[in-house]
């Protein structure tokens, strides 16, 4: 059930039964110059209404921001801050929870590390403000498409913009890619903190687009969708 298509009594009456919302999170960043700005939202979204014609869910409009810290200097890069991330996930999670729902599945299809801990963070906030019989996960998108492409990804560090989001657009929006970007890597010089991040990642990809493939995405989208099923299962029948 995708929430912005329903009219206020369709949604109230499938709501005495589906308790069940996902919230996609995505962001609006430099992914190459040959994919999309929004590519982590799309594959989000893409993939959480595929999971709806499978499981009876609810699914949320994507939040399109996200906090990016690697590709903060690159073009068309849009970045939020962790307390905003934070104050908008629990403002979400909290006025759907006056709707009467109860599971909430926040998936993110950006990956940057400071953005997932604002997210588990808003999670465990949110446990303690709401009552018992309310279940949160937070979940990597991309973690599992990682797992989920062990066995057909070729490129050994592949991350941003690479071969598998890639082949992933090309699969669920091939219009949206614009050619290949060349195969790169980051060299950040850990543990100093830079002003200027893209000196060291000129091009914002991390890995090889070049393997991409339609086929490989696939392959990829079918193995999150029923991820992604599974741990809607779970959340519902999770119990303290």
């Amino acid at each position: 059930m995708i929430l912005e298509e329903l009219s206020m009594k369709e949604f109230e009456k499938k709501a005495t039964k589906i308790k069940t919302v996902i919230i996609p999170v995505g962001s609006l960043e430099a992914h190459g110059p040959h994919l999309p700005l929004g590519t982590d939202t799309i594959e989000v979204y893409e993939i959480a209404k595929r999971v709806a014609q499978l499981v009876d869910v609810f699914v949320a409009p994507p939040l399109s921001y996200g906090l990016c810290r690697s590709t903060s200097k690159h073009p068309g890069t849009v970045v939020i801050t962790g307390d905003t991330l934070r104050n908008l996930i629990k403002d979400i999670v909290k006025s759907l929870h006056s709707n009467n729902l109860k599971r909430f599945l926040i998936i993110s299809g950006h990956a940057s590390s400071l953005h997932l801990a604002a997210l588990q963070e808003a999670g465990e906030s949110l446990l303690e403000e709401l009552p018992s019989d309310v279940n949160i996960a937070v979940v990597s998108a991309y973690a599992l498409a990682q797992e989920a492409a062990s066995e057909i990804c070729e490129t050994e560090d592949d991350s941003h913009a690479g071969e598998i989001e890639t082949s992933l657009i090309l699969h669920l929006k091939p219009h949206l890619v614009k050619g290949r970007g060349k195969e790169e890597y980051p060299h950040f010089p850990h543990p100093l903190l830079t002003r200027n991040k893209r000196k060291y990642w000129k091009n914002a990809v991390w890995g090889n687009p070049h393997k991409a493939s339609t086929k490989k995405g696939e392959l990829i989208s079918q193995l999150l969708i029923n991820k992604i099923s599974e741990l809607v299962r779970e959340i519902e029948k999770f119990k303290e």
